[in-house]
């Protein structure tokens, strides 16, 4: 197996990734990166701007306008933080949270079929070279 096969397939699977995404977030009125930013918050819970922003590869002034976005669809709320005053938490509103619950389920269930004939040992394997290529990102 060359190098080259790996990157056609890694090309491959996030092209494929990428597709089903959209096709799962159009139905919800929202972005892809609007449902991502959903759904980082919706797994990590309350979230500093700044973390929210690294974790999205953006700047926190472009962030700014993507949270007054989904604060105006009732989505997320701002808070302050509670030990440090120069800093605002992004909170899931229930109505967030409803709408993460949704997109993490289709999350699973599209892990449970692309992963339905693999062993529990090849998930582990799979899993642990994953880990390693997210870790090199």
């Amino acid at each position: 197996m060359s190098l080259e096969l790996l990157s056609h397939q890694l090309a491959e699977f996030y092209d494929k990734m990428s597709s089903w995404e959209h096709s799962i977030v159009k139905d919800s009125g929202l972005s892809p990166a609007q449902m991502h930013t959903v759904e980082i918050i919706g797994h990590n819970q309350d979230m500093r701007m700044k973390e929210l922003a690294e974790r999205l590869g953006v700047t926190t002034g472009t962030l700014t306008v993507g949270v007054d976005k989904l604060e105006k669809l009732g989505l997320v709320q701002r808070r302050p933080h509670e030990k440090d005053r120069r800093s605002w938490l992004i909170v899931l509103t229930d109505k967030g949270k409803k709408m993460y619950e949704e997109h993490h389920a289709f999350h699973q269930q599209f892990t449970n079929e692309i992963s339905g004939d693999l062993t529990l040992e090849q998930i582990k394997t799979l899993t642990e070279h994953l880990d390693k290529l997210l870790k090199r990102l």
